[in-house]
């Protein structure tokens, strides 16, 4: 990649006239708890050293797509093309209205007053990459963050694959501190629900600390064609053990996607008909991302807008 040039490599998400409006209302306060937002890169220039080049994905792109999908809540992921530079994302929450949280990389000369400074704009947590085709952290620098945010009660959200996950887990176990596995850990749905990757995700039951994301269906998919059939066996199988430690994402506007571009009005469909329980849907969708990120009480704040 040429690290000056602003022309994508990667393609952008489907335009918002393309993209189903699901065909189930979603409970208020409906979170969103993975995207991510490109630039633009006219105001938000890009990393030097990013691994990729997006399009421009922005807050508002972001914004029109929750309405449309009648998601009151979400989580920003800082992406690795915008690198340690938040200023996009603590832009995005300024203008959401206590509606949105965040996700940060934090550079190894970040200190206790850099973390309090971007807890109070609305960021819960920190991301790691131990995934094979992007920078990864040493161990060490893992420790010192968890030691650094721990007292602002964060978490560790882990961007890692099924070949990572054997050695990672006992480590993040050990950790001591709330952890998230981003998109079920991107097993292989080639291995099936009964490979041994994914029984260790699902051996996540009952951990107090442990979350999953069940988010990323293209991610997992062997196939990489829309509607992704074959992931869903991991949705239900995730619904059906540990609802109670589940969030859900869409992982707009889908970077480096692969194979078929994902149109996330039917990512929520599959994820509504696979768990049609109104009570299952309140938990996966309100209360689990309200206690972890840290909204507000769904009754105290008025929600997005909503559609008819």
């Amino acid at each position: 990649m040429n690290q000056h040039s602003t022309t994508a490599d990667c393609p952008p998400p489907l335009s918002l006239d393309r993209i189903r409006r699901p065909a189930r209302r979603l409970p208020a306060g409906a979170c969103d708890t993975h995207t991510h937002i490109f630039g633009p890169a006219s105001r938000f220039p890009f990393a030097a050293d990013r691994p990729y080049t997006p399009p421009d994905a922005s807050f508002e792109d972001l914004r029109a797509l929750h309405r449309k999908l009648g998601i009151d809540r979400g989580v920003i992921v800082q992406p690795g093309c915008h690198g340690f530079d938040m200023s996009a994302v603590l832009d995005a929450l300024e203008k959401g209205g206590g509606r949105y949280r965040a996700v940060c990389l934090l550079g190894p000369g970040a200190g206790l007053e850099d973390v309090r400074a971007l807890d109070a704009a609305g960021v819960r947590g920190v991301r790691f990459n131990f995934v094979a085709h992007l920078r990864n952290t040493p161990w060490a620098e893992v420790r010192r963050v968890a030691r650094l945010i721990e007292p602002l009660g964060w978490h560790l959200c882990m961007h890692s694959d099924g070949r990572s996950l054997p050695g990672l887990l006992p480590l993040l176990k050990d950790l001591g501190l709330p952890f998230v596995l981003d998109h079920m850990g991107r097993v292989s749905a080639a291995d099936g629900v009964d490979g041994a990757e994914f029984r260790a995700v699902l051996g996540l039951a009952g951990h107090p600390r442990a979350w999953v994301k069940v988010s990323g269906m293209d991610r997992i998919s062997s196939t990489g064609r829309r509607p992704y059939d074959d992931g869903r066996p991991f949705l239900r199988a995730l619904i059906d053990t540990m609802a109670d430690q589940l969030l859900w994402g869409s992982d707009w506007p889908h970077p480096n996607v692969r194979g078929d571009m994902p149109d996330d009005g039917e990512l929520v469909d599959a994820f509504t008909e696979l768990c049609p329980d109104p009570g299952l849907l309140q938990a996966i969708l309100v209360r689990n991302p309200q206690a972890l990120y840290r909204f507000a009480e769904i009754a105290d704040e008025h929600t997005a807008e909503r559609r008819p």
